[in-house]
Parts: structure tokens; sequence; C-alpha cells
């Protein structure tokens, strides 16, 4: 094709003029991949860190302290919800565990194993000993062994209510990622919890519930509340609202970095094409007095510009998986580190902008050259 000949002659008559916007084009769709992808790695490592081991919607008693009862019907509607990832009914009890002089309340949270690991994955998060919680066992956290001098296979000594006195056994260490859960938060069977309450077998604290995306979970509880009458349902989203705020914050910061670097590319790319067509007024001029049309001649300028955006995107997103290959890689020694995962989708999306960005800076250009007369250009020289 006549028009991308032309093109590709133009560009490579200007070597340095060319290196320079696809490099403009590459750092931009760089800081857009790189950008986007901090923002959201950070968001799913946050929400990980804050609500990744907590219910994101919870079933309660409409009165306080009252037992839920988690009937064949309420469990219809729960697991029958696509959206629903995990559901755990729980019984939470408060005790004051004794060792010498020491005497430090707990936080014990009953239910069976299976359960508790989908939403606190006790199995993968036991650092000493074993996840187990058979009958006489119970599971602590690492800040609360550290402090206590608390080991796999001690016996802990347990006041509930009542004075009733009970001993059990440390199975296992778990260490759930927040300083507060390790030390204040333990975990036993179903069976210890039901009898300290004195709750019927389908009794229990909350059910709590993970839904696959969390900021459903507003949505979900709605369509809960109007089905599971007598019961208290809340979500995530009403009981964090400083940390949803602190989320949209960061995703509005995001969009706003994206938008001022794609209207950086967009002015350089525009620019350049426009200074190459007052370059090449002449050459064009008596291309047009030879009988290019009009349509070939905008088409010179738009084959530049796709044959820049072309090398630019391609070079930027490569640039920008290096700089999250790198960032991940200095900051791996870090305990605040977080892995930045680059999403296949906004890679693509990044890649695509930056095509549609180089394609509509040319119109600058081609409408230039629409309006060019070939005669008055050839007799002006």
């Amino acid at each position: 094709m006549l028009p991308l000949k032309i093109a590709a002659r133009f560009l490579r008559t200007s070597p340095v003029q060319s290196g320079l916007i696809i490099a403009g084009i590459a750092v931009g769709i760089a800081v857009q991949v790189f950008v986007g992808s901090l923002i959201t790695s950070l968001q799913a490592s946050l929400i990980e860190r804050t609500i990744g081991s907590s219910p994101h919607v919870s079933l309660r008693a409409l009165k306080d302290g009252d037992p839920v009862t988690f009937s064949s019907a309420v469990a219809r509607v729960v697991r029958g919800d696509s959206r629903v990832t995990a559901v755990v009914p729980e019984r939470d009890i408060s005790a004051l565990f004794s060792k010498g002089t020491d005497k430090v309340p707990l936080s014990i949270t009953g239910g069976d194993l299976a359960d508790l690991n989908t939403i606190y994955r006790l199995r993968q998060r036991t650092v000493e000993g074993e996840p187990s919680l058979r009958p006489g066992e119970i599971m602590v956290g690492v800040d609360f062994a550290r402090k206590y001098g608390v080991k796999r296979g001690d016996p802990a000594n347990l006041v509930l209510g009542g004075n009733d006195v009970r001993t059990l056994t440390v199975s296992g260490i778990f260490d759930l990622g927040s300083a507060a859960a390790n030390e204040r938060t333990a975990f036993t069977g179903p069976e210890l919890p039901r009898q300290a309450l004195g709750y019927r077998p389908d009794q229990y604290s909350l059910v709590a519930v993970q839904v696959a995306d969390p900021f459903t979970s507003t949505a979900v509880a709605t369509a809960w509340r109007a089905r599971l009458s007598g019961i208290k349902v809340t979500d995530w989203q009403v009981d964090n609202k400083d940390l949803l705020a602190a989320l949209n914050s960061q995703s509005a910061s995001s969009y706003m970095i994206q938008v001022f670097v794609l209207v950086a590319v967009a002015l350089g790319i525009a620019s350049t094409l426009a200074i190459s067509a007052v370059q090449k007024t002449r050459q064009i001029g008596i291309l047009k007095a030879l009988g290019m049309a009009d349509g070939s001649t905008a088409a010179i300028f738009l084959w530049q510009a796709s044959i820049l955006g072309v090398a630019g995107t391609a070079l930027g997103v490569g640039l920008g998986l290096a700089l999250i290959a790198g960032f991940t890689f200095g900051t791996a020694s870090s305990p605040s580190a977080f892995p930045i995962v680059a999403q296949p989708v906004f890679v693509g999306i990044s890649a695509a902008v930056g095509m549609l960005v180089a394609l509509l800076s040319s119109i600058i250009p081609t409408r230039k050259t629409a309006r060019l007369d070939p005669i008055e250009v050839i007799q002006n020289g």
C-alpha cells in the first residue's frame, strides 16, 4: 500500500523524532500498567488483610446476646445463593486463660474445623503443631503463644462463665496476620461453647458468610433481609465505612493518574504528527498534484500513528511488566510487602487505549492535509 510505504519513509527520515514519540507512548502505557496493577493489587491485599479472614455478611439474632437459629429454611436461602463461597455457623464465648498469676481474656470461636477453615484458613495459617479441633483441643494465636510461653501440647486452663474451669490441650498455633487477632482469639470445636452457652444444636452466636466478590455484600444482605424474618443481616461495607472510603479514594486517584497520562500521550503524539504534517507539506502537495486523493494523503498520517502506537504500546507493556517484576523483587524482604499481579484484562485494555489514543491523535494532521491546496504549496515552495 502506497500510503503505508510513504508513512514508513517519513518516519525513517526523522528517526530521533520517531524514537521520542515511541518512548513517550511507551512511558505512558508503562505507567498505566504499573499504576493500575499497583492499585488493584494493593486493594486486593488490603481486603485480604482486613476482611479476608472475617465474614462479609453476618446473620445474628435481632436482640444482642440471643442465639440465631440456623434452620433448614435459613440454610436453603444462604447456601442456595450462587454468590456465596463460605458459610460458617459459629459460637463465640469469652473466657479467662489462667497461667500462674496471669489471667488473660480470650475470645473463643467454636465450630467445625472444616467450616472454620473456609474463612479463617486455619490449615494454611498454622505455624506450629497441627490444625485440629477435636474435643478437648484448642488453637491459639502466635502472639498469644509467644507472650505467655505456650507451645503445642501444653495445657490451657480456661475459666468460663459461672467459674466453669476447663483444661484443654493446645493442638496448634496460628497466624491470622493481625496482631489483635493473634493475641486475643482462640478456636475450639463446636461442643465446648455450645455447652457453655446452653444452646441447642441448631443455635449459634452468628452465621458468618463470605461471598465471591466482597463488594456485592450489601446487595446480598439486602436480598436476604427480605427473605429472612426475625434475623439481623449485616454486611462488612456498612461496618467498615472508613475502609470502603479509602478503597474508593484509591480507585479514584488511580483513574485520575491514568487520565492525565493518556492526555499527555495524546498531546505528544498529536503535536509530533502535526509538526510532521508541516514538515512534509511540500511532499504532500506534490503527491496531491500527482493525483493522490485526500483520503490517501490522510491515510499516510493514520499509518504513521498506527506504527507509532503499535511500537510504543508493545514497548510500554513490556516496560510496565518489567516495573512490576522489579517492584515485587525489590520489596520481597519487606514485612509490609504485597505482590503486584498484572491483570491480563487490564493490560489488554491499557494497550487498546494506547492504540486508540494514537489513532485519535492523527485527526489534526489528517484534517490539515485534507485542506491543503497543492497548487498553492508548489507555488510557495
